[in-house]
């Protein structure tokens, strides 16, 4: 049995379905579609193009109502926030589900006055358009806006950036230091820190160290860990998506109308054992909060720590080899030895390396219309999709096909010095490399925020690098 330290008792997240907040929310984007005709374009072109569902990426709505609105929104589940859409408008937003948030303004009937999208970059989003749009906020500020105007109702599309006001001018952050006329120089440079590291190290152990140091330089020229963390998690999706072509594809997709990549649900990150805190350290020191465990039963072989940044909305799922005798432990802090045999997880991290470092993301997952996804990937490009893992009403899960990486040969020589792969194995590794990858196709419903353990851990068993 392994020596770990003494159990704790994590915060229960049993994340709950809520259907009437849902047919509340859509009949408020149906209302704001209706009455902008361009956004009504947009949302048939997102489907029929991207293979996305227009609501999964709207970020606020901006609706009128009387008092009573806010104890119907109450029953829901939202929850009046400390910060405010301007002055006197109060904003909602719901802790349990998945929905955008809703600042209410004084009116005598329920009607929409604006409805906001999330994109990566607003002048993308123009230039795919041909519209021209003015755009309020400083290039590379934390909250940039552009107007498309409609018949009843405003279109916003938005960029953020480690922020969850609404203000393209915001004093508190001028306050701060984050509105500094230097401050886009910086955040470029913080970035390209991030991305010019280096992530390749003879000694796992070296690597963390100066990845760690790299981190603390980031954080310090970004000005704060929040816009560090946004900064940090645009470089890892562009290092994975150079090696997945999936997700070149689909981001390729998604760029013709201008989107990028704000459909992001998680970022699944691999990691050894022991150096699986140092991990979580460097996602805490960038403000992430631990969220569930995750562990799928005594013969699962692997279990993961969920992590949430409260700023960015950026979801990490950091996966690792663990026992049944371990789930129950503390093991986002507390190191663990290599167990006489990886897992899926652990192998994957012997072939390829740390995610963190040498690696990338295993995957990533978005939110899609799943059978759409599935059906214009293979139609348009030839990439299959494996059987759904996760097949419900309100949470459907499935992977891309695996792309193969070559694996290093002093990486294999190790696994098999180790035992860990038979010679045969390592022969067909050194020659025909091994998964490495996935593009994760998501679809949520009703709100729901959780994961399903069991499914998960069926598809963390059918692709471990052995069975391929």
């Amino acid at each position: 049995m392994s020596q770990v330290a003494t159990p704790s008792s994590p915060p229960t997240f049993e994340w709950k379905r809520w259907p009437k907040t849902e047919t509340f929310i859509e009949d408020l984007i149906d209302k704001a579609v209706a009455g902008n005709p361009f956004a009504a374009t947009l949302a048939e072109r997102m489907r029929l193009e991207t293979s996305t569902r227009f609501k999964d990426w709207v970020d606020h709505l901006v609706v009128s109502g009387q008092g009573s609105l806010g104890a119907q929104l109450r029953e829901l589940g939202f929850k009046r926030q400390a910060t405010d859409y301007g002055v006197g408008i109060p904003v909602f937003a719901h802790d349990g589900g998945i929905f955008p948030r809703l600042a209410i303004t004084p009116g005598s009937g329920l009607e929409v006055r604006s409805l906001a999208i999330k994109v990566e970059s607003v002048a993308d989003f123009s230039r795919a358009f041909d519209l021209g749009l003015e755009i309020r906020g400083y290039a590379f500020g934390p909250y940039r806006v552009g107007q498309v105007l409609g018949e009843r109702t405003t279109l916003d599309v938005i960029e953020r950036r480690a922020y969850t006001g609404f203000d393209p001018f915001p004093g508190d952050l001028a306050r701060d230091g984050r509105m500094r006329p230097q401050a886009a120089r910086d955040a470029l440079a913080a970035r390209d820190i991030w991305k010019a590291r280096k992530r390749r190290f003879a000694d796992d152990a070296e690597g963390f160290d100066a990845t760690e140091q790299t981190l603390e330089r980031v954080i310090e020229l970004a000005g704060s860990a929040d816009l560090a963390c946004h900064l940090v998690f645009e470089v890892e999706r562009e290092y994975w998506q150079q090696r997945n072509r999936a997700a070149e594809v689909q981001k390729s997709r998604q760029d013709r109308l201008g989107l990028g990549w704000a459909n992001h649900d998680h970022h699944t990150f691999r990691c050894s054992r022991r150096f699986f805190p140092r991990v979580i350290r460097m996602f805490e020191t960038l403000g992430f909060v631990l969220r569930e465990r995750f562990h799928a039963g005594e013969n699962a072989g692997w279990g993961a720590q969920i992590l949430e940044h409260p700023t960015t909305g950026v979801v990490i799922f950091a996966d690792l080899d663990l026992g049944s005798d371990e789930a129950t432990h503390d093991f986002a802090h507390s190191a663990l030895p290599d167990l006489p045999r990886p897992n899926t997880v652990g192998l994957w991290v012997g072939l390829h390396g740390e995610s963190i470092l040498e690696a990338g993301m295993h995957h990533l997952e978005a939110q899609f219309d799943f059978d759409a996804l599935r059906q214009d990937l293979k139609a348009e490009s030839g990439i299959e999709v494996m059987a759904p893992f996760s097949d419900f009403s309100f949470l459907r899960q499935a992977f891309t096909a695996g792309e193969r990486w070559p694996v290093a040969s002093h990486r294999a020589d190790r696994c098999l010095a180790n035992g860990w792969i038979t010679a045969e194995q390592h022969a067909k590794f050194v020659r025909d490399g091994a998964l490495g990858s996935h593009l994760e196709d998501l679809q949520r419903r009703e709100g729901y925020k959780g994961f399903n353990q069991q499914a998960v851990s069926a598809i963390i068993a059918a692709t471990d690098p052995r069975l391929h």
